[in-house]
Formats: structure tokens, sequence, C-alpha cells
């Protein structure tokens, strides 16, 4: 009995081993199989209207962040000028400008963004209009573009690889999370004729969010904004790698694209002073985007950042960078001027 049990032995463990073996890689194989079925779903699928799809969809995006809708506005062929940058510039409408200008345009702006994710979007949109070529480009040139670091490092997510040149980059950040909730959204909206479509200009009036949180009555809110703050940008001596970076983007856009440079206000309160470091820093860094317009044909500043009377008006600001609507209208002007004076 002893010796029966003895001589199972040897021949059981490898068939046990065998067995794992066998499982393991038919575990892994299933892996393998689904990862590449749920890429190549969310490729065909294309969730954030890429255009990368080889099918043919329905244009546009469901209602969503403008972070991940950027990729379907900014190869929407129809709009021929467009807005960059971030919640400094978001006011400024589209409808407006286009009312001013003739010029079809399109708002690409991302709150919280900076320099590096508004170059990768403005190269998607310069990629994506090749057949239409653009008629003016307008950026919003806030503090963040005065910065001497070379990386210009963003501070919140930003979806690189959704506007990425590369393929490979792009299918392989499609096993993610997120789009295992958003799949099911796109097949929602693809395949329904009364689906609601993410607004194709990309406007977003922020008013009504600065409202809800009490900006417009708070006393506490409303006395923070009459204190002076930092806002030169730190950047006396230079370098300025996005004003370098963006002078070699804008070289692949056709020659007749205009360029409008916008310094967005500022409250007065926070206005740079003269014969101040912040106020150095501030002419510094202007000095480097005026240089860059005068340097690149059909190209122009408009420069909000100045002491003029709507900056000294408290009930136009919601904090010190966030203007309301009034001051909107008014730098639209200023721009379409700019624009047109470029003919």
């Amino acid at each position: 009995m002893s010796s029966s049990t003895s001589s199972s032995e040897p021949a059981g463990k490898p068939a046990l081993a065998a067995s794992w073996k066998g499982f393991v890689t038919t575990l892994l194989a299933a892996a393998a199989l689904s990862s590449f079925a749920f890429i190549a779903t969310a490729f065909l699928l294309d969730p954030y209207d890429s255009g990368r799809s080889p099918l043919q969809l329905k244009d546009g995006v469901r209602p969503q962040g403008p972070r991940t809708a950027l990729a379907s506005r900014g190869r929407d062929p129809q709009f021929t000028g467009a807005i960059f940058g971030n919640s400094h510039i978001q006011l400024i409408s589209p409808e407006e400008l286009r009312a001013k200008t003739g010029i079809p345009f399109v708002s690409l702006i991302a709150p919280a963004t900076r320099p590096k994710e508004t170059l990768l979007t403005i190269d998607w949109f310069l990629r994506h209009h090749q057949k239409t070529p653009p008629k003016a480009i307008v950026i919003g040139v806030d503090d963040f573009w005065c910065t001497p670091d070379p990386a210009m490092p963003n501070d919140k997510p930003f979806p690189f690889w959704l506007l990425s040149r590369s393929l490979p980059e792009y299918l392989g950040k499609l096993m993610r999370y997120d789009l295992l909730e958003e799949i099911p959204r796109r097949i929602g909206y693809l395949a329904s004729s009364r689906a609601e479509r993410a607004r194709p200009d990309g406007y977003w009036d922020y008013e009504a969010g600065y409202h809800d949180q009490g900006y417009a009555t708070r006393p506490d809110l409303r006395e923070k904004l009459e204190k002076p703050i930092d806002s030169g940008g730190g950047n006396v001596d230079g370098p300025y790698p996005a004003a370098a970076a963006l002078e070699a983007l804008m070289k692949s856009a056709p020659p007749e694209t205009k360029l409008i440079l916008v310094r967005p206000p500022i409250y007065v309160a926070g206005l740079p002073r003269p014969g101040t470091p912040g106020g150095a820093a501030e002419a510094a860094c202007l000095k480097a985007f005026a240089d860059l317009a005068s340097r690149r044909p059909r190209t122009a500043m408009v420069n909000w950042r100045l002491d003029r009377p709507e900056l000294r008006d408290s009930n136009l600001f919601f904090d010190h960078t966030h203007y309301r609507l009034p001051i909107a209208r008014l730098m639209e002007a200023d721009i379409a001027t700019a624009i047109r004076a470029l003919d």
C-alpha cells in the first residue's frame, strides 16, 4: 500500500504543474485578447472624436469638459479662427469675434492650463487645418507664459496623449479606466439622432459658476480683491521658453495666418507697480512677446494689463484675474480691430 502511494507521487506533481501552467496561459491569453478587443473597440468608436477611426462616425462629441472635447473642436474645418489659453481668455466669445471679423472662431480654451498644453492644442489645430488654412489665432498670454523653466511644467492633468502626433502613444493610452465609462456614452451619442452634442464652438461663460460661489456678493471675497498680489511672473532676466516655442510652432502655420497675442487684464490692485521687481518682470515678459510680434509678419499684441478705468471697477471682476462680460466685450473689440489692421 505504501509502495503504491509512493510511486504515484512523481507522476501527480508534473500533472498538477502542467494543469496550473495551462490555466495561467489561458488566463493571460484571455486577458490579452480582452485588452486587444477593448483597445480595438475604443479605436473604432473614437470616444473623443479625434478623427483617427477609419469609420465614418457622427461629428462631434457629447457634452463634456473642454480638455477631452478639444480634439473634436480643434479639427472642425468650419472654424478658421481659434482662441487658445485658459480661463483668463475664456470669456472671449467666438460668436462676437465672428460678427466683428467675419472669421468663424472656435474657443479651444481649457481652464487651469499653461503654455505646454496650449502649444500642443495649437499644434493640433494647425495640423488639422491644412486644407482649410486658419485665418487667425488668438492666444491669451498670461503670467504662466513668462516662466523661465524650459520644461514649462503643467499643474493639472491634461490628455496630452489625445492630441499627440504619435499613434502608438494614442493607442497605448486607450486602455484607460475612464474609457470604460465613456465608451457606453459614446455608443449612445452615435446611435441616437436626438443625442445632445457639445457646443461646437466651445464657448463657456464662467459667470454663473462664480455667482454660485458668492464671488459677486460675499464681503470677504470683495475685500480680498482690494489686496495687492504678485502678478509680474517673477522672471526679469529670461529666458522665455514659451515665447520661443510659440514662435517656432507658428512657422508651421501658413504665412497668411494672423496671430494676436493678448495680455489679459488684472484688477488694478494686482497690477505690477513700476519700479518694483514685479514691475520689472512684467516689462521684461511683455518685451519678449512684443519682440515676437515684431519679428513675425501679420502678428500683433493686445495688451490689457494697463491701468485703465475698467480695471478700477471692482464690479467688473470676480477676483484679480477673472473679469466679467463687460470687459470681455471691450477686449473682443480690440482683438477684432487688431485682426482687421493686419489685412
